[in-house]
């Protein structure tokens, strides 16, 4: 709800603030005193662009600030949330015109984008100018009002749950498409390779292994040649390493008690004696296992020779990486075997969650079907009721592919001038945005939210003359279904009509005035005695007759 406007250096405006009723509030002036304007500044914040024209005073900047309440609004709460803006109790909307022409827009003091603003602004006003293009002629409005009556929320809600599975379930399905196409390309290539390692067969670190094995082999004989003479020098010769030392240790015992160090020194020959007679037999067993094999040299190379090959056409470093790879390239093949699996899967589940919502989608549709011959009726009355005799609505549906909405595309059709006896011909009907005028789009979304009212949680609605073209009992009808729909959300009207303006909760009077030896526009909130002169002012001129004073006293007595 617009709790309060304050608007300062705007065109003709120097400062005005107006606090507004939280139901019906009516705006009235004579013409050329400045209601138009007043909208102007109100469209500011509400995101429209700025044009540093408005600047007639250019030695300071034009400030506009709108204070409303969300009470709990949950679209308004969401989205400060989702923007990480400041969810205070009032929340305030400002558009700044600087003296540069530059404009700035902020929420809740916070600097934002003028997107931003619109999009917030949407959410808590909507603003019906003649000549606007609204959202009355949009499929997603259009569709709202038909779900709102026929109360498809809950099925709406199931529906598009399961539509959004079936939409991620398609994805799948196309990507694992995708993907086989790809590896069908790719199949034989992935084989070959796998065939290759998969033939050779190799075991981890076995190349590493077999080139210090060939290294081995390669030098088997001058490796016994020299095991041999070690062993001979230690063990086996005419005067051993190993019997030359039991020799020197059988000449040192006799001395040891005659000098202190000898006895270290004899454990010190016994200790090596040992350790050399170890060591001669660990050649021995080393030799015995060394042997020059010119076959088993030929099958390493070739072993090496292939596994080498195959390290470099991989362009990797080792046995295990190409291992790596070898696997690699059977889990793309299993997935190519796996993947007509996963397709069946995933066409099956498609093909379910396709009924499944093909089957909420029909009741959906039932149920709207089933409002449109009466909500064509009603606002159809009422259309009558507020002077468009010859205006007539039509809705119509069509069957369309499964979209987030149904299967329903939903045109609202409209036929402004329809001659007596032709409402049965449909051919002269034209979707609402292409036919009808301003004041005959504000008059029929005026008519349809005042049947939806009650289903659909409507912001704050602004009315700017959509009384154009009508008077008398059609006005009185208008000013009906304004005052009934004000009783649940608060509505704010710019009116040339008495029958109108008598139903207000407030009524502003805008004028314009002499100030500092220049025009500006004011606004003031009117009594009831100034009510009543107002009003009898609009039935009769600047000089009410009696009988216009007492016909305003009962305006606003019915009101």
């Amino acid at each position: 709800m617009l709790r309060k406007l304050f608007i300062q250096n705007y065109a003709i405006i120097d400062e005005i603030e107006i606090n507004f009723s939280g139901e019906l509030t009516i705006i009235t002036g004579e013409t050329g005193a400045g209601k138009s304007i007043l909208m102007g500044a109100l469209s500011l914040i509400l995101g429209e662009r700025a044009d540093s024209s408005v600047l007639v005073n250019t030695q300071k900047k034009c400030f506009i600030e709108g204070y409303f309440a969300v009470g709990g609004k949950k679209t308004v709460l969401d989205f400060l949330e989702q923007h990480h803006l400041d969810n205070d109790e009032e929340l305030v909307l400002r558009r700044e015109i600087a003296t540069n022409g530059k404009s700035r827009a902020f929420i809740n003091d916070t600097p934002v984008t003028l997107q931003q603003l619109k999009m917030l602004a949407s959410l808590l006003v909507d603003l019906h100018q003649q000549f606007d293009t609204l959202e009355l002629g949009d499929s997603d409005f259009q569709r709202e009002v038909l779900d709102a009556l026929a109360k498809n929320e809950i099925r709406l809600a199931a529906y598009q749950q399961v539509y959004r599975q079936w939409i991620v379930t398609n994805k799948e399905l196309a990507n694992w498409r995708e993907q086989k196409i790809a590896f069908n390309k790719e199949l034989d290539y992935y084989q070959f390779l796998f065939n290759e390692l998969d033939e050779l067969a190799l075991t981890e670190n076995e190349l590493e292994y077999l080139d210090t094995e060939l290294k081995l082999l390669s030098n088997a004989e001058a490796i016994k040649a020299t095991l041999n003479k070690t062993y001979t020098d230690l063990k086996g010769s005419e005067q051993p390493i190993v019997q030359q030392l039991k020799h020197l240790i059988n000449q040192l015992q006799s001395y040891t008690g005659f000098h202190p160090g000898l006895g270290t020194v004899l454990e010190r020959l016994q200790s090596a004696q040992i350790e050399l007679q170890d060591i001669s037999e660990e050649v021995d067993h080393i030799n015995q296992s060394v042997h020059f094999d010119e076959q088993r040299i030929e099958w390493i190379n070739q072993r090496l020779m292939d596994g080498f090959k195959l390290i470099r056409k991989h362009g990797v470093q080792n046995t295990n990486q190409l291992l790596e790879i070898q696997n690699g390239l059977a889990t793309k093949l299993q997935t190519v075997l796996d993947m007509d699996e996963q397709i069946l899967a995933r066409e099956k589940e498609a093909g379910l969650l396709y009924t499944e919502a093909g089957s909420i989608a029909a009741s959906i549709s039932k149920a709207r079907h089933q409002q449109v011959n009466p909500l064509e009726e009603k606002v159809n009355q009422l259309l009558l009721q507020v002077g468009m005799p010859n205006a007539r609505l039509k809705i119509e549906l069509t069957k369309n592919e499964l979209t987030l909405t149904g299967k329903d595309h939903i045109d609202f059709l409209f036929d402004a001038n329809l001659p007596a006896g032709q409402a049965g011909k449909s051919n002269r009907f034209e979707p609402i945005r292409k036919v009808a005028s301003g004041g005959e789009l504000s008059r029929l979304m005026l008519c349809i939210k005042s049947l939806v009212a009650e289903s659909i949680d409507l912001p704050t609605l602004i009315f700017d003359e959509i009384d154009t073209g009508i008077s008398g009992e059609a006005a009185k009808q208008v000013g009906a279904i304004m005052k009934g729909l004000a009783t649940g959300r608060q509505i704010i009207c710019i009116t040339h009509q008495a029958q109108i303006a008598g139903k207000a909760n407030a009524h502003f009077y805008v004028y314009k005035e002499i100030k500092e030896d220049a025009v500006k526009t004011n606004i003031r909130l009117l009594n009831r005695d100034e009510r009543i002169t107002t009003i009898a002012q609009m039935l009769s001129g600047e000089k009410p007759t009696a009988a216009a004073l007492e016909n305003a006293r009962e305006m606003i007595a019915g009101g």
